[in-house]
């Protein structure tokens, strides 16, 4: 049994989320206590509890009585079972939080997963959807046949509403961990992302609800962008998507995209990714100023990884002893995430100067 203090650090939900990601995975149970304890409301939220009762199903796994606010959670997991899943968070909770538990395990299923989630697209403190399709899905190709995200409905805070479709085809089958681990590592290339590279281009989505179209406050916000970040002298391509939605919101995300000697390298494509959400308060022009700033604060710093992408990738890295990323700077997410995956494998993460590094420490 893995014992886990969910005070640990920032003391947030991520820890929650890798755990079970990785249980699921592993095989290997484990109880955490103190879930949430830095945070103003303590305990599991919607997403939390939702992941949980997903992994219930997908893997038949063994979970104490756990309800809103719980602050323990026991989880023994079963055997990941291919299927389609329907899945529905109930409220805006983030689609892509409650996936961070999900998709790991996922990735290597006996056969296709198709994961339908409902709930919020877009919120404060997470990645968007738009942000998983096109600045970590990239990564995860490596892993997998297929995966592909399809986002059919916004769904923004506070009604949520919002529904998404992720496929996996898997490539390698986890049926004996122990053989898995081994023979991934040698199957997969690592994950090297430590040069920058050129500048090729700078893509972008700016989704906002209908309710906003006669101010026209995604071509305000598209058009303040665009002026900023003209100074890279790269093609410049954003998408702009009002749409139907329960609430009225919206977010802007974008994206570099750089390559290497010529050429985007897809097996560790350079993707450094910002995103703000469109709330009230904030005229269309702050905030196309403040998410070009965003993503120039990246691009400038010279680094390969962006911030938010550092978090989420350290959990896939952790299967790739030898892999090392170059970020910005790191976040506590990424140091509780360190926290976990030395936990359940035999790796130990290091940091040296900008670059994360994770080495195999000894055999299962």
């Amino acid at each position: 049994m893995i014992k886990l203090d969910g005070a640990y650090l920032e003391g947030g939900g991520s820890l929650v989320r890798v755990a079970l990601a990785l249980s699921t995975l592993t095989g290997k149970k484990f109880k955490v206590d103190n879930i949430r304890a830095g945070r103003n409301q303590p305990g599991l939220k919607a997403q939390h509890l939702t992941a949980i009762k997903a992994l219930k199903e997908i893997c038949d796994a063994e979970v104490n009585d756990v309800e809103l606010g719980s602050t323990e959670l026991s989880f023994k997991p079963g055997k990941v079972k291919s299927g389609t899943y329907e899945i529905d968070i109930g409220t805006a909770g983030s689609i892509t939080l409650l996936l961070q538990a999900l998709i790991l395990p996922c990735l290597f299923a006996p056969g296709k997963v198709t994961l339908n989630v409902k709930g919020g697209t877009c919120g404060k403190w997470q990645a968007s959807v738009d942000y998983l399709q096109n600045v970590l899905i990239p990564h995860l190709q490596k892993f997998v046949k297929k995966i592909e995200l399809k986002i059919l409905k916004r769904g923004y805070y506070p009604k949520g509403g919002g529904l998404v479709s992720l496929e996996i085809s898997p490539q390698y089958k986890n049926k004996d961990f122990n053989e898995f681990y081994e023979e991934l590592g040698l199957a997969v290339g690592k994950i090297k992302l430590v040069e920058q590279g050129k500048l090729e281009q700078i893509k972008g989505i700016v989704n906002v609800s209908k309710e906003l179209v006669e101010k026209e406050v995604g071509e305000r916000i598209k058009k303040t962008a665009e002026l900023k970040l003209q100074k890279y002298n790269v093609p410049l391509d954003f998408r702009l998507d009002y749409a139907d939605s329960l609430s009225v919101g919206g977010e802007v995300l974008l994206w570099g995209v750089f390559s290497s000697k010529g050429e985007i390298n897809f097996a560790n494509p350079v993707i450094l990714g910002g995103d703000v959400l469109i709330e009230r308060g904030k005229s269309s022009e702050q905030i196309g100023n403040e998410v070009a700033e965003k993503l120039i604060k990246e691009i400038d710093s010279e680094a390969v990884v962006d911030y938010n992408l550092a978090d989420q990738l350290v959990f896939y890295m952790s299967l790739l002893p030898g892999s090392e990323i170059k970020v910005n700077e790191i976040s506590n997410h990424a140091k509780t995430n360190f926290y976990v995956c030395e936990k359940f494998l035999p790796i130990g993460f290091k940091v040296e100067g900008e670059v994360i590094k994770v080495e195999k420490k000894q055999n299962l």
